[in-house]
């Protein structure tokens, strides 16, 4: 499950605590300005003892990688993913990425993942971290760039955002997000590049059976709620649901 760490780290750690319990395999928290992921991790991790805890994505633009260390130190490693990306950054992101990659896997056993959309960023996520972390894809998309991921590093984890509404109520804010996303320039790009429509990436209620074949498509997904308000029992309830549909 992926939450936006505007949340903040209170009712992140609720959500935290309904997750586990409702038996999620790990919480993933969104790093935007206003919402410090590893902040709430912290609060989440406090207030369970198993549910895995990751970053979705941190933003090198923003922080470096000793800031990143030194703030995910408090944190269980083994049940930590750090997930990084180049955010707005320009000039040569790919040595910047890599660069950070081996200062974080040098200072942390923590999983590392990298955020990438497009194949040279793919491949350097499966050559040199742990996996890439994907993002709006269709299911039949997704398996093909887990394959070539694989075909890099056997043992790559790759890991999958969905953005997901399991209640009717969601679908507003669900829409806005795809129309949203598919104006940013490199978002745009890629779905151009991949001859696909944002919305044919994202989960409705109508559709929730889709999340059997995401699972099949890569090692994790992940389901990005999408919820009517940002109350705590929204998300509870989405927990709940995700939990059922995955069987």
């Amino acid at each position: 499950m992926g939450v936006a760490g505007t949340l903040g780290p209170d009712a992140i750690a609720e959500i935290a605590i309904a997750s586990e319990r409702a038996g999620l395999h790990a919480l993933w928290v969104n790093d935007t300005p206003g919402g410090d992921s590893l902040a709430a991790l912290r609060a989440a991790a406090a207030a369970t003892t198993r549910i895995g805890l990751a970053t979705g994505v941190i933003p090198l633009d923003r922080h470096t990688p000793d800031e990143i260390l030194a703030a995910a130190a408090e944190l269980p490693a083994a049940r930590l993913t750090l997930g990084v990306g180049s955010g707005q950054a320009s000039g040569p992101v790919l040595d910047r990425v890599r660069a950070t990659v081996a200062r974080l896997k040098a200072g942390t056993s923590a999983r590392v993942v990298v955020g990438a959309l497009g194949p040279k960023m793919r491949a350097l996520a499966a050559e040199a971290a742990d996996g890439p972390l994907l993002s709006w894809l269709t299911p039949e998309l997704a398996a093909t760039q887990a394959a070539q991921a694989h075909a890099v590093a056997p043992t790559a984890h790759v890991a999958l955002y969905v953005r997901t509404a399991l209640e009717d109520g969601g679908m507003p804010r669900l829409r806005a997000e795809t129309d949203r996303y598919a104006r940013f320039p490199k978002y745009a790009a890629n779905f151009a590049r991949l001859q696909i429509a944002a919305s044919a990436t994202v989960i409705s209620p109508a559709d929730a059976d889709l999340v059997t074949a995401y699972r099949a498509a890569v090692d994790e997904v992940v389901l990005r709620a999408i919820t009517e308000s940002d109350d705590v029992d929204a998300y509870v309830r989405f927990a709940e649901r995700a939990r059922r549909l995955a069987g």
